[in-house]
């Protein structure tokens, strides 16, 4: 029978990030047979992986990853167990490679990563599960901005358009997209503008207030409703918010600003903010 050498074992936890008393069993079990020892450590990881499947999996971390020019961006969200595990150095890299992958364009992650994913459970002995990824790719005339906020648990992408090349490079068009990331991680809008915003959503809002203003006459429940509404659209439109650093201006105001500025007009195209364990 080969000698297992403490070598061997570190070796086989570098190749693995498996524990070491796992490691030394698997080459004892395999004779020193490293391949041999590997795929008995991840097909444990995947037997934990299908152990624990039904384990609700509510902590993790939320990673950003950025081109060196910063126009490409990436976001993922990876969740644990608890967040004891989500704290370690080695969940906190496997979730940073994600993000790394889906920046370089990798929008099936999760297959692609799957003996990663199978030995990062192996690892932690928790069910992880790459839950949602998104990417922005600038153009000539756009700007994008990510932001993570609460050490993960908050992240946000953020794209805004201008006309002209020059406009994007502009500094108050960075300091204004800085601005709307951080916006959008505190404020929590679900839409861009009030156009975005499902026709089945208004009326089902339309629905509520006027049970609320029940047995007035028709002209005040419409005007009731009106105000109603903008007051909706001010809560989950990103334009129509008022903004956290100076409540008394509007998330349109502060890109207006931004545009004169710059001289050019400026659009919020999209945005995404994943939130961790939320919907």
């Amino acid at each position: 029978m080969a000698e297992i050498t403490v070598a061997m074992i570190n070796d086989l936890r570098t190749r693995t990030n498996a524990g070491m008393m796992d490691c030394k069993k698997a080459l004892t079990d395999t004779h020193g047979d490293m391949d041999a020892a590997i795929k008995i450590l991840r097909m444990k990881g995947l037997t934990i992986q299908i152990k624990r499947a039904d384990k609700e999996s509510k902590e993790g971390v939320i990673s950003a990853a950025a081109a060196a020019d910063g126009t490409v961006l990436a976001l993922a969200e990876v969740n644990c167990e608890t967040d004891f595990v989500a704290k370690t150095d080695t969940f906190k890299a496997f979730v940073a490679d994600v993000a790394r992958n889906v920046l370089a364009g990798d929008e099936a992650v999760a297959e692609t990563m799957k003996e990663d994913l199978v030995a990062i459970i192996g690892t932690t002995g928790e069910n992880v599960k790459i839950r949602r990824i998104a990417r922005f790719a600038a153009s000539a005339t756009t700007r994008v901005e990510s932001y993570i906020h609460m050490g993960g648990k908050v992240g946000v992408l953020v794209e805004v358009a201008g006309t002209k090349p020059e406009t994007i490079a502009h500094p108050a068009v960075a300091e204004m997209i800085h601005d709307l990331a951080l916006q959008v991680a505190a404020a929590s809008p679900r839409y861009v503008r009030s156009s975005d915003v499902p026709a089945a959503d208004v009326e089902a809002e339309k629905d509520i207030f006027r049970k609320q203003v029940e047995g007035k006459p028709a002209n005040i429940i419409e005007n009731i409703l009106k105000g109603k509404i903008q007051k909706y659209y001010s809560e989950v439109c990103l334009i129509d918010q008022p903004f956290v650093k100076e409540p008394k201006q509007t998330i349109t105001q502060v890109v207006n600003d931004a545009a004169t500025k710059a001289g050019d007009t400026l659009t919020v195209t999209r945005f995404v903010r994943f939130q961790l364990g939320a919907a």
